[in-house]
Parts: C-alpha cells; sequence; structure tokens
C-alpha cells in the first residue's frame, strides 16, 4: 500500500464515522420534534377547553356586574328619595315643632322663676346665691 492509499482510507473513515455521527444527531432531533410535536398537540388540546370555561367565567362575570349596576342605581333612587322626603319633613314640621319646644321651654322657665321668686320670699333674703338664716336677719336689724 502506498501513502496515497493509505491517506485515501483514513479520509474514509474519518468520513464514515462522521457520516454516522451526524445521522444519530439527525435521529435525535426527529425523536425531539416528535416529542415537541405531541406536547403542542396536548397543551392545544387541554387550552381549548380552558378558555372555553374563562370564556364562561367572563360573560358570567359580566351578567354579575350588571346586576350590581342595576342595584346600585336602584340604591342611588331611593337615597335621592329619602333625602327630598327629609327635606319635606323637616320643612314641614321642623319650624312648628321649634316652635313648640320655644314656647314649651319658655313656660318651664317662667314657672321655675315664679317657684324660685316664692321660695326666696318666704326663706329669706338671698344674698350671693344663699339664703341667710332668719337669726342671722335680726343680728343685723338689732
Amino acid at each position: 500500500m502506498s501513502g496515497g492509499e493509505v491517506a485515501g482510507l483514513l479520509v474514509a473513515v474519518f468520513w464514515a464515522i462522521l457520516v454516522s455521527f451526524l445521522a444519530v444527531a439527525l435521529v435525535r432531533l426527529a425523536q425531539t420534534l416528535r416529542a415537541t410535536t405531541k406536547l403542542v398537540a396536548d397543551v392545544t388540546d387541554q387550552a381549548v377547553p380552558l378558555l372555553a370555561d374563562a370564556s364562561a367565567a367572563v360573560r358570567s362575570a359580566q351578567t354579575q356586574l350588571d346586576r350590581v349596576d342595576a342595584i346600585a342605581t336602584d340604591v342611588q333612587e331611593v337615597t335621592s328619595n329619602a333625602s327630598a322626603l327629609s327635606t319635606t319633613v323637616a320643612s314641614t314640621f321642623g319650624g312648628p315643632l321649634v316652635k313648640v319646644a320655644a314656647f314649651g321651654y319658655g313656660v318651664r322657665r317662667a314657672l321655675g322663676r315664679k317657684a324660685d321668686t316664692e321660695s326666696t320670699r318666704s326663706g329669706g333674703p338671698v344674698i350671693v346665691g344663699r339664703t341667710v338664716p332668719a337669726a342671722r336677719r335680726r343680728k343685723r336689724k338689732g
């Protein structure tokens, strides 16, 4: 064997090893692609029902929000009616009730003053909010 034949044989063996490594790599890449394709198909199969459930939940939430909006509108109307009623009651009964209360207060105060004047006349003179006993009055006069 000459040197050229040996070199050709080495190149051929090298190319055979390289092609076998490339074949193994391509087989593994094909397996990875098949597994990835299966995974994507499984995710798609599971995602479609989840998206349907999410869509139903969003529709249900929208229905509930519409109900809450209707309730809030009704509450606002009731509040405005109550405010109007309170204003009406205050304007209708407020003035006369204040006058009756003021009259009652005046009567109580007048009756209280009358009772105070009667008690001070019978109990003696009043000095700085106190009555002087009868014995002390006589000492002053005498």
